[in-house]
Parts: C-alpha cells; structure tokens; sequence
C-alpha cells in the first residue's frame, strides 16, 4: 500500500493559469496539455526565481529535503517536456494548502488571497465586484485528490459524479454553464 502524502504547503497561489505555446503551424495536431501540480510550481519558483537551496525551500514548504528535490525533479522534466515538444502548461491540482486566506468571486470565477488577516475583503481586485465569497475548501479541496466525491455547480448546486484525472473546473454545469467545483462526500 502507498504511503498518504503530506500536504505541501505553498504560500502563494501562482498568479497565472498556465502556458500556451506560440508559433506552431496549424497543420500540427493538438496534443494533450501537460500538468504542473501546485507544489511542482512552488518548488520551481522557490529554487529558480526566489534562489532558495533546496534544504530552505523544503522547510518552507513543510516536507523533507528529499521530497522536495524529487518535486522540483518533475516539475523541471515537465517544463523541459512541454518547451521541446510546444505544448501547453496547466498549473492545478496536487496535494496542497495555501498559508492564507482565499476567496472566490462570483462574478469573474477567479480566485484571489488576502494575505493580510486584519483587512477585510470588499471587493474582487480582477473585476472590481463586490459579489466575493470566503473560499474556505480551497485547502481540502485542492490537498484530497482522490476518485471519492463530486463535481458541484457552485451556482444552482448540480452535481455529478468526480472523474478522476479530470479537473471539476474543466466540467460546465449543463443548467448555468458555470464551472464546477469539488464537492468531498
């Protein structure tokens, strides 16, 4: 039996969804998308843009030394993949929790976090709106990937059955045509 994963914190969640190639030809067929888990990002920004080691990086990010540089192993095999191969990158998923609070606006679907615990959040930074919402699942949501639960419309609450290794949010709720969220039985 494999042994439980611990959550990997990550302090920020990554301020873009991912990456598109450009300059392919039309004529060249479109191949799947490769997946960079939000712990292979954090461990890829952590050693390559903010120039921690891999003993500091590992601390911050709650796991052992070891764990660690197998984490930024695959996140830099899947970026060299993708920019040899032209293929897109989308950054989501894995087993993680975030270190501050996170909301979601109703308006424009996006996520955003508020650092700082003594402000309150009025309004949606991205569109201005003030129809935002305390994302409170966000940690249990992202940190249990497992084939139990479903797939939930935030808006009018249709469910469907979670199929595992497809994101929620690459499902529509077929009544409102709004991205479905993880719902854990």
């Amino acid at each position: 039996m494999a042994r439980l994963k611990i959550p990997r914190k990550v302090t920020n969640h990554p301020i873009i969804k991912g990456f598109k190639p450009y300059g392919l030809s039309v004529e060249q067929p479109r191949m799947e998308p490769i997946t960079l888990n939000f712990e292979e990002y954090e461990a890829f920004r952590m050693c390559d843009y903010d120039m921690y080691n891999h003993h500091q990086a590992s601390a911050l990010m709650n796991v052992s030394r070891p764990t660690f540089t197998r984490i930024y192993a695959s996140a830099r095999m899947k970026i060299s993949r993708a920019f040899v191969e032209g293929r897109q990158i989308e950054i989501e998923g894995g087993k993680v929790y975030f270190d501050s609070d996170w909301f979601r606006c109703n308006a424009c679907h996006c996520h955003f976090n508020n650092p700082d615990r003594n402000v309150s959040v009025i309004d949606c930074p991205l569109c201005g709106s003030t129809e935002t919402e305390r994302y409170s699942d966000s940690a249990t949501e992202l940190s249990k990937p497992t084939d139990d639960g479903n797939c939930v419309c935030p808006k009018c609450g249709y469910a469907t059955r979670h199929t595992l290794g497809v994101p929620c949010r690459n499902e529509v709720c077929p009544n409102c045509s709004v991205p479905l969220i993880r719902k854990q039985q």
